[in-house]
């Protein structure tokens, strides 16, 4: 059994989560081309019915792309914390957390490829 103090923290940790992400989607233009993009693929989803486990890959995708971006903002922020003016090196920090969010969205569309091209072509005989 968790004692009243540590539920708290729990809490108030959950609270401090979610706050952060609205922050980025409130902030970051990325994050609101990430999430509408996410609307798209979900109504997609719907209208194709695609299975369990297409849904399950979009989720994992959804996931990745989503904390790829929070963490790219996370990284971003903190660089120019610690050095407002131009640094060569924090660029580079900064440039190769941008490229993680890249390669990770790269794979969410081969994996939206995967699922929804066969479907679309479908339509168009």
């Amino acid at each position: 059994m968790m004692n009243t103090s540590k539920k708290n923290k729990l809490i108030a940790s959950f609270g401090f989560a979610i706050k952060g992400f609205i922050d980025v989607l409130i902030s970051e233009r990325n994050m609101k081309i990430h999430v509408g993009v996410l609307c798209l693929v979900t109504l997609g989803g719907f209208y194709f019915d695609i299975s369990s486990l297409e849904w399950i890959a979009c989720l994992i995708c959804y996931g990745a792309v989503l904390g790829a971006e929070a963490f790219n903002t996370a990284i971003e922020r903190l660089v120019d914390a610690i050095s407002p003016e131009f640094n060569p090196k924090y660029g580079e920090v900064k440039d190769i957390a941008s490229g993680a969010v890249f390669a990770t969205v790269i794979f969410a569309i081969l994996v939206g490829l995967i699922i929804f091209l066969p479907k679309v072509i479908a339509i168009f005989p």
